[in-house]
């Protein structure tokens, strides 16, 4: 499983024309599934999303985590974190899991992010054409990948 972590000031996802999910500070979470993953792992990267520490103290050091600022999480399926494109010039997306298996573990990550105590968390459509506004705050991308944690 894959997640890639944006800090926003704010972001907001729609599907033809409607917000479908919105945050203030937080993070935009882009999560793509591949076939192996289980909900071990959307547990595992939720934990580190929610407790990752990027967010300013005080003193303007990235000392503080989404939980500890208030911060929520807008989650957003990206099947294209899977993107093959060593070969040719169109990428390949067989290393995505298919949707019967993406969908309910980006739905956990989504909830774990909740049970770690993530207020709010929003979220797109899966498998919608969505519009994501993202605000990047410093701005701050990190990268979150099961095997490598």
């Amino acid at each position: 499983m894959r997640v890639i972590l944006q800090r926003v000031s704010r972001g907001s996802v729609s599907v033809d024309g409607q917000i479908t999910g919105q945050i203030d500070t937080g993070f935009v979470a882009l999560v793509g599934v591949t076939h192996r993953d289980t909900q071990a792992e959307a547990e595992l990267l939720a934990q580190k999303t929610a407790n990752l520490r990027v967010f300013e103290d005080a003193e303007g050091k990235m000392n503080l985590s989404a939980l500890d600022v208030g911060g929520g999480v807008l989650v957003v399926s990206q099947f294209t974190l899977y993107a093959d494109s060593k070969k040719g010039r169109r990428p390949s997306f067989v290393n995505a899991a298919r949707p019967e298996q993406a969908e309910p573990l980006v739905q956990h990550y989504a909830d774990q992010l909740r049970a770690q105590g993530i207020e709010p968390v929003a979220h797109g459509v899966f498998g919608a054409m969505m519009q994501v506004e993202i605000h990047n705050h410093g701005p701050v991308t990190i990268i979150l990948d099961s095997d490598a944690l």
